[in-house]
């Protein structure tokens, strides 16, 4: 058994460990979550092109509601899977209202259109969002403006973003205009979280890289040992 100073000891070391934030895979459920969200649209195009899209609308909610409840069983993290709810709901609802299969995907269009939009011009105010966001998370808060190489590395990870997000609206508007609601369906799992993961890499890059420099400046201090 543990003498008094020791687990007195333990409890002091455990209050001093930093809790580990999060990351973003985390935060999206993990692999299973980044799946799991693909597994509606895929529903609701399957079952468009078979039954309508009244068929399809009632396939991709009953599939989101069964993995919400699958992840409760397992008890799993059910905050994707409510997201992943609401979100068919939203988008169901939509479809149900136009009566047009396609609009299941209008929303995350014009959401794509107004992320590429604010990447874009956060650069041009000199506020990156990718390092906005990524010191915001990390706690660093905005050391990393007090230098241009930083501020330059979050330039570009912020300019992949609006690539990204331009290139999603690009497509997907494409296939909309022309009512290919399957290859909608594809090119919004395509150009999701795979693609969104690529445009990370770049993000993790822009970090390290600023980190890098401001240790070298001293605006952050060295690790030592």
């Amino acid at each position: 058994m543990k003498s008094f100073l020791e687990t007195e000891s333990d409890t002091q070391a455990e209050q001093a460990a930093p809790r580990q934030r999060p990351s973003v895979l985390d935060q999206a459920g993990g692999t299973k979550g980044i799946i799991y969200s693909t597994v509606p649209v895929v529903a609701f195009v399957v079952a468009n092109n078979l039954r309508g899209f009244k068929a399809a609308i009632i396939a991709a909610f009953a599939v989101a509601v069964a993995i919400g409840v699958v992840r409760l069983v397992r008890k799993e993290s059910v905050q994707p899977a409510v997201g992943g709810v609401f979100g068919v709901a939203v988008t169901a609802g939509v479809v149900w209202f136009t009566g047009s299969a396609k609009d299941y995907f209008l929303i995350g269009i014009w959401a794509s259109l107004a992320g590429a939009i604010a990447f874009l011009l956060s650069v041009l105010v000199r506020w990156p969002l990718a390092g906005v966001l990524w010191n915001t998370a990390t706690g660093k808060g905005n050391l990393w403006r007090a230098d241009k190489r930083s501020r330059r590395y979050f330039d570009i990870a912020t300019l992949v973003l609006a690539t990204v997000f331009g290139a999603r609206f690009a497509v997907q508007q494409y296939f909309y205009a022309t009512d290919q609601v399957s290859s909608l369906g594809f090119a919004k799992i395509a150009m999701g979280f795979p693609l969104l993961g690529l445009a990370f890499l770049v993000v993790a890059w822009a970090a390290r890289s600023s980190n890098k420099r401001l240790k070298a400046i001293g605006l952050l201090p060295a690790k030592r040992g």
